[in-house]
C-alpha cells in the first residue's frame, strides 16, 4: 500500500519536505482526477473542499520553504 510504505519510509530517513510536498500534490491531483471521473459521488462535495484546502496548504508550505 502506498501510504503505508511512504509513512514507514519517513520513520527510517530524514524528511525531505520538498519531496513530501510533491508527493502530497500528486495525491491531491489523484483525488481531483477521481472526483472528476465520478468516484465517490456521495462524498464529492466534501472531497472537493478537502482538495482545495490541501492545494492552498501545500502552496503555503512551498512558499514558506522558499523563504
Amino acid at each position: 500500500m502506498y501510504v503505508g510504505n511512504f509513512m514507514a519510509s519517513l520513520d527510517k530517513q530524514p524528511i525531505d519536505l520538498q519531496k513530501l510536498i510533491a508527493l502530497l500534490h500528486e495525491d491531491r491531483a489523484l483525488i481531483l482526477e477521481k472526483i472528476d471521473k465520478g468516484c465517490w459521488p456521495e462524498l464529492r462535495h466534501d472531497l472537493a473542499a478537502l482538495e482545495r484546502e490541501l492545494d492552498q496548504f501545500l502552496a503555503l508550505a512551498s512558499e514558506k520553504l522558499e523563504d
